[in-house]
Order: C-alpha cells, then structure tokens, then sequence
C-alpha cells in the first residue's frame, strides 16, 4: 500500500504582507496529482494543519477542498492536530468525517487512537499521537515517573499493545532528535537547550516499535535516526531560513511485513521564495533579473542608504517581502558589543550614535524628538524631556 505524508501546511498563513491562498490552493492540487499519478491509498497530516488557532474562513475552505477532493477518490486520511491548531475546532465532524475515512485526532485522551488500513490482504495498523504536553500525559498516568517530555511519550508508547508482529505507522506532531544531533530547523520554529517552539526533545528511539514515523513540526525535510522516522517538512517555504529548501512529499510503500520504501516526490511552488544579494543597481539590472514573481528576500550591499529601496524593487519583482542591508555600517554594528553599549550613557547619546553609524551623519533635533516620542510610547523611556 501507498501512504503519502505531509504535514505543516499552515493553511491561512502569511508571508510578510502577502496573502499566501493562491499558492496555498496551488499546492493542494499538487498534492491531489501526486496522490493521483502514485495511485496514493492514504495522507497522513502531521498537524499544523492552519497557522492559528482561530483559522480564516478561507483556511477551513481549503481543508474542507482538500478533505472532501480526498474522500471523493476513496483516499483515506489521517490527520492530527499540532501546536498552532485549535483542538477543539480541528476536531469538529470528526465522527462524520470517519464515514468517508477521514480519520481525526486532535487530543490525548489516555490512548494513542488506532485504526488498521486495509487493501486486498495487507494490513496496517495507523496510530496517531497529537501535540500533547507532558501534563497530559500525567493526568492519564499519575502513577508513572514522567520528569520529561521524553519521559510522557515513553509512557504513552509503553501503555499501548504495539503488536510488533505487524505493520505499524505513527503520525506524530514532535521535536525528535537523532543520536547525536538535533533536527535541522527551518521556518518559524526557535530552539533552546530543550525545546523547539516550547515542545521538548524526544529521542527517536522511543519509535523504535514503528515501522514508519510520520513527523510534523519541523519545517525542513528530514530523516531523523533512521529512514523511516521522517519529517516531511513544509510543503511550501514560509521564511528565509527554508530559501535553500527542496521541498518534497514523502511517498511510502509499505507491506504487511513492515518493508517500506521512501521515495521524495519533489514539490514545484506557483512563486518560490528567493534571497539575492548585491549592489540596487546589479540586482535590477534586466540582464539579472529572472522569475518576477517569486517572493524575493534582498540584501543590498550599497554603502548608502537607498532612497525607497522597497518602491523601486517592486517595480520589478512585486512580491518583494523584505529589503536589509549588508556593508562596513552594518557589520560594524554587528561586532558591538551589546551587553556594555548602553552603560552610563543617555538615550541621546545612544540614538546619535546609532544615526551617525548608520547614516554617516548627525540625527536633527526634530528627528530626535520622533525617536523619543516613540521610545517613550514603547515604555523604554521614562525621562519628560
């Protein structure tokens, strides 16, 4: 059987100023040919099916497209909540939807929800284990030793009766780390000692009873440990971190006996998210320029300031998102130490010289006052004058 994993489509989500439903609507057809060019028999969804919690009404459009263009072609579905969804609104139908092989879990409830996938004699018995915080876990297990998040997933895993004899696939929306290395971020997600968007390490062996582990949360395809605990990654870049990404799908065949085999079936965006870099002049010249519109991150490496650098980019790339500088003023800047900058000196003084540092010149005691009206509004100045 077939089973095609995606996750972190973050329907409704935004890139700078720009709406992004088109490209959305674009990469859902895409996913609908692939499952149909690869004779796909389920989806797996590794959570953050929406950007936020309260999704748009064209957010639930889209799944709703999505969902129902699934269950037309007799496509089952699994689908679990991540830590921007809504448990409560991802979940709403889910009875109904188990009808047309929507299968949907967006809470722990003490057990990992299960349901085995048929096609002529093959089996495979699909688990799925969504966003879920240690506390939880301990809620449903007070007896258990939980100290960490590793911990409430090994309790999890261990009070199911994983029949390892057969095939078993987990869809699962967490921060799992290999041996000796974490994931490699891309996206939205910041890492701490511990954690990746407040969710805690895993290691990958806790899945060593899976077969399959279909991962969400990470937004840079990978495989984590072993091939088959994977990350999809997002299917499309929603930040400059994601620019070098190959974006793909992961495509699984897998038998009754557990062999499975991984194929990556490239992912082709309607406008793909670019960075450039060099001098205003060089980068828009018309012997440069290519694939206008694409979502263009640039750094210009102009010693002066660009008078309305943004209106003159999008004259020629219009999906321009942000424009940022890299030359002496800049790097000079970045080798300050910040911890001593601000010692015994005044808001004056600190403004002064981060004008003359960037513009080469003194700031205006008009231009002052703004400075210090805004600081005061922002609540890091307190002085009357």
């Amino acid at each position: 059987m077939k089973l095609m994993h995606v996750g972190d489509l973050h329907l409704g989500r935004s890139l700078g100023d720009f709406d992004l439903k088109d490209d959305q609507e674009y990469l859902l057809k895409q996913l609908l040919e692939i499952v149909d060019g690869h004779s796909v028999d389920a989806v797996l969804i590794a959570g953050d099916v929406y950007d936020k919690s309260i999704p748009s009404e064209a957010a639930t459009g889209m799944l709703d497209f999505f969902l129902s263009s699934l269950a037309k072609r007799n496509v089952c579905v699994f689908m679990i909540s991540g830590n921007h969804d809504s448990d409560e609104r991802l979940n709403y139908g889910s009875r109904l939807f188990e009808t047309n092989r929507i299968y949907i879990s967006t809470k722990y409830d003490g057990k990992l929800y299960k349901h085995t996938l048929k096609k002529g004699k093959e089996e495979a018995d699909i688990y799925l284990l969504p966003f879920v915080k240690a506390s939880q876990v301990r809620h449903f297990h007070p007896e258990a030793e939980i100290e960490s998040y590793d911990d409430a997933i090994r309790v999890v895993i261990d009070n199911e009766k994983i029949d390892t004899s057969r095939c078993n696939v987990l869809v699962a929306h967490q921060f799992v780390m290999g041996k000796s290395a974490d994931p490699e971020l891309g996206g939205s997600e910041s890492m701490g000692t511990q954690s990746v968007g407040l969710v805690e390490k895993i290691g990958y062996d806790r899945f060593d009873d899976f077969d399959y582990v279909a991962l969400g949360h990470i937004h840079s395809p990978q495989q984590v440990g072993r091939r088959e605990v994977r990350y999809s990654g997002s299917p499309l870049k929603y930040s400059l971190s994601e620019v070098n990404n190959e974006k793909s799908v992961p495509l699984i065949t897998i038998d009754d006996k557990g062999k499975t085999d991984i194929e990556l079936i490239p992912i082709k965006p309607m406008r793909d998210l670019r960075h450039i870099k060099g001098k205003i002049r060089d980068l828009l010249d018309s012997s440069n320029i290519s694939a206008p519109e694409d979502f263009i991150y640039a750094t210009l490496t102009d010693e002066e300031i660009v008078d309305d650098a943004m209106g003159i980019f999008r004259q020629i790339y219009p999906n321009t998102v942000k424009i940022d500088y890299d030359n002496s003023h800049t790097r000079e800047i970045e080798q300050v130490d910040i911890s001593k900058i601000a010692e015994n000196r005044s808001f004056k003084d600190l403004i002064s010289d981060f004008y003359r540092q960037m513009y080469g010149c003194e700031i205006s005691e008009e231009e002052m006052e703004i400075m210090r009206t805004a600081a005061r509004e922002a609540g890091v100045l307190y002085e009357a004058d």
